[in-house]
């Protein structure tokens, strides 16, 4: 006799935000994916201590492009607007997902780890960290996130 077959599944609210960007040197054009990875929904805390990271890391004046997210707009961003003179935020228009280079990234990220299947929230951070760690690493990679966007041709 055929017994009804019993799906086991773990159903969890665990989640892991991200913060990310890709850079653009002037001179060289070459591309530089910066990503933080959170356990807990980004507020403008994090988008201001993502900021400060990209000052440390890319010298001169910093041209942010931003979606309009609330906590892209928060007090917490507006201070840091008003202490720096390097970084200019840039809103994209209102749901503009095609001209924005990082939807390339997690477009990319959720093909290779769409048939994975982490047991915890541990493992998903480590097998995401990995997989950014390889995108990270390939300048056609990021070039291609880039060059997928409807932004105005600026590469090479």
């Amino acid at each position: 006799m055929g017994q009804t077959p019993v799906l086991h599944h773990r159903y969890s609210h665990d989640r892991i935000s991200a913060i990310s960007g890709i850079s653009v040197s002037p001179k060289r054009f070459h591309c530089t994916l910066y990503c933080q990875l959170y356990e807990d929904n980004i507020q403008s805390e994090e988008v201001v201590a993502f900021l400060r990271h990209l000052l440390h890391q890319v010298h001169g004046h910093l041209i942010v492009l931003l979606d309009n997210g609330k906590a892209h707009r928060g007090e917490p961003v507006q201070e840091l607007l008003t202490r720096t003179t390097r970084l200019h935020l840039e809103p994209f228009p209102p749901y503009a997902p095609e001209l924005n280079p990082d939807e390339g990234v997690w477009n990319h990220l959720k093909g290779t780890l769409a048939n994975g299947r982490p047991d915890t929230q541990e493992e998903l951070m480590d097998v995401l960290s990995d997989e950014i760690c390889g995108l990270a690493a390939s300048q056609r990679l990021l070039r291609g996130c880039i060059q997928q966007s409807k932004l105005p041709p600026f590469l090479p």
